[in-house]
């Protein structure tokens, strides 16, 4: 009997015990790619796959799973032998800080590995290629969650549950509620052309549901994969506009700490396992795993996060996990990538959201470079790209969808027909962007209904605008206001034409009436909603009615280049005591007080390698790249064409450009300069922008009053550098604040001819002296230098000011202190 009972024993452990499954992140659902799974009590095990997926059998006697991964607490499980089961597996992150690894003799090992990458980065970077391209499917998922209670009890947000709970609202996989906001798929061809860099995405079909979103153009274009760029090749990586130190990057070893951890196959490639993390957890950099192959020394594969201690405001976690395969010329591209961005919650009362972001590409071809005219549109989509239907995407998709994104796709839509939540976010895109949509007609924009100040006394308007529903070529647009002091009506009208998408060529005419500071007569602000109406508060310097006519023609000439031209024609009269010697030469007596201009303006616009985006019928840029923004213009004043006062010629040339510098930060540095030719009054040259509040304003000179220097010709260099933490991380105690240090400095150097300074009438009228003192530079250089701590409280920038020259006038100010608002994460 008992030899039978042991027979049968062993042949219950002899069969084979198969467990498969998938290992999920507890917190956010996410799948864990490249975790451990093994056998308890055996060398038996795995790795999960970059979707998370497991497979493991033996025949030995187990009875025990083990999954572990670094940065997450190490879970047994019990499996039945024998038998085949699936155990899906839910980690837990990990609170507890990594110590740092002593080798106590010899180098540490995986140092060796580490030079050979770095040796062997040429060759493997994707940099290396003359060309590639491939098919890329790109997914995204945004959701509200960590929803406090007293979150929950807001009126909105109660209204919104009431409704999701009668059709079961949506958990994560830590079973709490989430609130689904934002889901798109795309799928895109996406083309590189390496020395010079260019590329070119063209978007096939795009798929996007979002709260306040449509799947238009705008969406179509920022859901690819060219905002899905991450090369680990690189010495830093460009996220969330920060800087982070890459493990593989020049100064890995002075930023990193390293362990060799194992050798394991990854596919078909051996791979060296080293696990890293920072030296300063304050820093802008990783912690994580990455798999380096033993024959290419190249990267296989990464896992990279970055925690709560890094120096970046409201993000709990940023997760990066990306697979590379090996192309026929050796360098390696990305095949699949996976982002999350965890943000917190700010205060209790609000709630914290989770970014998901997932790329897959395939069909990859190198070395096959296209002409340089198929780069010319960074971004491009075809004429259908939002038509489409489930059976598209059911062919299309590298994966399908979970049941968890179905729901979201269902969940999204349902909260999209709820009446409050499209008053909201009706409001919310109000908010941002001046205008109130309602159907082919925007109103607003909003600032222009209301407004005071010291001419018109109160200010009542209102405007309007056509939008894409209207019309995919026209847009009209106009506003209306009325002075109640001045007891005068202001206004404009304007028509805009869409002659060409591709390349963009867009024509318009505008007329209008308005009162305009001296500093803004011709200053083209009617895109800076907030701007535009603080200079209708307050008092207004050295005001003119001022009657403008503009005919403005925008036109792509090739990639990087983009030509303006303006005719315009300018009336204005002066709402202040002013006067000008019109015929100095002629009647040296005959003054007037009115000015009448009509101009003919070209500006050439070099911006290389910039992107842009079309959000209906309007074209935005991305803002600085890697290439400096050069802009030349010059523009030609006709004496008696429609009336005009005055010849001139302007001539003027400005240079933008920013440095990424890695772990220490960010600059802008801006050179412009203009030159005048002719005799003109004073408010049609260049009245330098002093700022006399305590607000800290980008375009003005801290240090310097209203009004103070005139000039007509004049040179002028900024320079701003914001540390980002890289210095006050490295402080005991004040590291603990988050505060960030910034430098800044502008030099300004100019003058003021004679015979501008002869031209103005010193007693108008009789009346008394003009309300402005011609004030030149005379060559002299204008210099303030200013240094300052920002992320006080997380948005609040205090800036100290020092001016340095121009000192010898009484009423000027040689310290101050200024106050501004920058949200950074």
């Amino acid at each position: 009997m008992t030899l039978v009972l042991a027979l049968s024993f062993q042949s219950v452990w002899a069969q084979k015990t198969v467990v498969m499954g998938k290992v999920k992140d507890a917190g956010t659902g996410d799948p864990i790619p490249f975790a451990n799974i093994v056998f308890k009590g055996t060398s038996i095990g795995t790795t999960t796959s970059f979707d998370g997926m497991y497979h493991l059998e033996t025949n030995a006697k187990v009875d025990t799973l083990v999954a572990s991964y670094i940065g997450y607490i190490t879970q047994e499980f019990i499996i039945e032998p024998g038998v085949e089961q699936t155990i899906d597996i839910q980690l837990f992150e990990d609170v507890m800080e990594l110590n740092e690894v002593i080798f106590y003799a010899g180098e540490n090992p995986a140092f060796k590995i580490m030079r050979n990458v770095i040796d062997n980065k040429p060759v493997n970077d994707k940099r290396s290629l003359m060309a590639y391209e491939y098919e890329s499917y790109t997914k995204i998922e945004v959701d509200l969650d960590n929803m406090s209670d007293k979150f929950r009890d807001k009126k909105l947000i109660s209204k919104v549950i009431s409704v999701l709970d009668s059709i079961q609202m949506l958990e994560g996989e830590n079973g709490k509620p989430i609130l689904p906001v934002f889901f798109s798929e795309a799928i895109s061809n996406y083309y590189v052309k390496n020395n010079p860099f260019v590329r070119h995405e063209y978007m096939v079909k795009t798929k996007v549901t979002g709260l306040g979103l449509t799947d238009g153009t705008f969406t179509s274009q920022i859901v690819g994969a060219t905002f899905q760029e991450y090369n680990f090749y690189k010495n830093h990586l460009t996220i969330l506009e920060k800087e982070f130190a890459s493990p593989i990057g020049g100064g890995w070893k002075g930023i990193y700490h390293y362990d060799l951890v194992d050798s394991v196959f990854v596919g078909n490639d051996f791979c060296y396992r080293i696990d890293f993390w920072p030296k300063r957890k304050h820093d802008l950099s990783f912690t994580g795993t990455i798999w380096i192959t033993k024959a290419e020394y190249a990267l296989k594969q990464v896992d990279a996060f970055v925690g709560k201690s890094a120096n970046l405001n409201y993000v709990e976690k940023l997760k990066i996990q990306q697979e590379l395969l090996k192309t026929e010329a050796e360098a390696w591209l990305p095949i699949k990538t996976r982002v999350l961005v965890d943000l917190a919650q700010p205060t209790d009362e609000m709630v914290g959201a989770l970014a998901k972001f997932y790329t897959s590409n395939r069909y990859f071809v190198v070395n096959e470079p296209k002409e340089d005219s198929f780069y010319r549109l960074p971004i491009d989509m075809d004429d259908e790209v939002r038509m489409s239907d489930e059976l598209y995407w059911e062919d299309n998709r590298h994966d399908k969808l979970t049941q968890n994104e179905l729901n979201v796709y269902s969940m999204v839509d349902t909260l999209k027909k709820i009446p409050v939540i499209k008053t909201y976010t009706d409001l919310t895109k109000m908010a941002y962007s001046g205008f109130y949509k309602l159907g082919k007609i925007d109103i607003g924009p909003y600032p222009l209904f209301l407004s005071y100040n010291n001419i018109e006394g109160l200010r009542l308007g209102f405007g309007l605008e056509t939008n894409y529903q209207f019309s995919t070529r026209w847009i009209l647009k106009g506003y209306m206001g009325y002075g109640i002091k001045d007891e005068r009506w202001k206004y404009s009208a304007g028509v805009d034409y869409i002659i060409s998408r591709k390349p963009w060529t867009k024509i318009g005419i505008t007329y209008g009436k308005d009162v305009d500071p001296v500093y803004l007569l011709f200053e083209d602000i009617t895109g800076q909603v907030a701007f535009y109406w603080f200079t209708k508060l307050g008092t207004l310097r050295q005001p003119f009615l001022h009657d403008k006519f503009l005919l403005k023609f925008s036109h792509q000439l090739v990639r990087d280049l983009n030509l303006r031209i303006d005719l315009r024609h300018d009336y204005m009269i002066p709402l202040f005591d002013f006067a000008y010697y019109d015929q100095p030469e002629q009647d040296p007596t005959s003054t007037k007080e009115t000015m009448r201009t009509s101009t003919i303006v070209g500006e050439l616009e070099w911006a290389k390698d910039r992107k842009y985006l079309i959000n209906d019928n309007y074209r935005y840029h991305s803002g600085l790249g890697r290439y400096p923004v050069i802009t030349f213009r010059y523009a030609l004043g006709l004496k008696d064409v429609f009336g005009s006062d005055f010849d001139f010629q302007r001539f003027g040339l400005s240079v933008v450009k920013s440095f990424k510098l890695g772990q220490y930060g960010t600059s802008r540095l801006a050179f412009d300069s203009e030159y005048i030719l002719g005799i003109l009054p004073y408010p049609l040259l260049v009245n330098h922008l002093g700022n006399e509040t305590p607000f800290y304003n980008t375009r003005a000179y801290s240090m310097m009053n209203n009004f103070e220097f005139i000039s007509d010709q004049y040179a002028s260099l900024s320079y701003t550098h914001h540390f980002n933490g890289a210095i006050l991380n490295r402080i005991p105690l004040i590291k603990y604040l988050k505060f960030r240090l910034l430098v800044e400095g502008r030099v300004l150097v100019g003058s003021l001819s004679q015979a501008n300074i002869d031209i103005i009438v010193p007693e108008p009228g009789n009346i008394g002296p003009q309300d402005v003192q011609l004030k030149s530079l005379n060559n002299d250089p204008y210099v303030e230098v200013g240094w300052g701590v920002e992320n006080v409280l997380k948005v609040l920038q205090v800036k100290f000011f020092y001016r340095l020259t121009h000192l010898d006038d009484p009423n000027v100010r040689r310290f101050g202190v200024k106050f501004g608002f920058r949200f950074a994460l």
